[in-house]
């Protein structure tokens, strides 16, 4: 409850901090804010274009498919890969002013959601343009983004505090993040892995079952896995309640590491 009174007081700070991610990111070029949509874009027609014809990947409405896992994917990536640096790139304002430390991390994640979000106009447009249409199901959306921002907020806190006395970690993480990537069901379905002990992978993969949440709601038009998300909502809750204390133990000596 502490944690909450104090996130409110400062609730202006959160809010401009969030601001300012979201316009400061592509502030100097061209294209400005629209870069959130072109870079997915760009990442979707290139892999559109080597697997179905390179590859030979056999999946209807594969350009759909592909691009429902690549918008979340990227919003994870973007809050994991800024929010890891978030205390370190923030020394200056650590050193001179006091406020929760714990809004910087939060401020990237949250700017992650809102690109996240106004990029779902861009999935919208595809399953419309690509006649599968849309259905009701897309009122889970909320849901299924709420726990994937509870469990990329907890993976944040730890890593933006571990990242203050292991500065490796931040190097680290963009190495791990390229092995994600190619572990999680973004480019390919788990089907092709039926029978296979491969499958436990993508099980304890948190991200192999929201990306097939995501789908279930754009692509499939069914309702997602009910039982799995509530489970990945509860350990992603677990999990941000545990990463929130060492975040805190970490914090009374940022100052001085940083």
């Amino acid at each position: 409850m502490n944690a909450f009174k104090e996130l409110y007081q400062y609730r202006e700070l959160l809010k401009t901090n969030v601001r300012k991610d979201i316009r400061g990111k592509y502030k100097a070029s061209f294209l400005g804010v629209l870069w959130s949509f072109v870079n997915p874009l760009l990442q979707v027609l290139v892999y559109a274009i080597v697997f179905p014809y390179i590859m030979k990947v056999q999946t209807d409405n594969y350009l759909i498919f592909l691009i429902c896992g690549i918008i979340p994917w990227t919003w994870f990536t973007y809050s994991i890969s800024n929010g890891t640096t978030s205390i370190t790139n923030n020394a200056n304002l650590i050193k001179k002013v006091y406020f929760p430390r714990v809004i910087l991390p939060i401020s990237v994640v949250t700017s992650g959601l809102v690109n996240f979000l106004i990029s779902c106009f861009i999935i919208l447009i595809f399953v419309l343009l690509g006649g599968v249409g849309l259905s009701w199901h897309l009122v889970f959306l909320p849901f299924i983004a709420l726990i994937q921002y509870i469990i990329t907020l907890a993976f944040t806190l730890l890593l933006s505090a571990i990242n203050v006395y292991i500065k490796d970690v931040e190097y680290i993480i963009a190495f791990l993040i390229n092995m994600l990537f190619y572990a999680t069901p973004i480019l390919y379905s788990t089907e092709i892995f039926h029978g296979s002990w491969l499958v436990w992978i993508f099980k304890l993969n948190p991200l192999a079952h929201l990306i097939s949440a995501y789908r279930d709601i754009f692509y499939v038009h069914q309702v997602p896995q009910i039982f799995n998300l509530l489970i990945l909502l509860l350990v992603g809750l677990l999990i941000l309640i545990i990463c929130y204390e060492i975040f805190k133990k970490l914090e009374k000596r940022f100052a001085e590491e940083v």
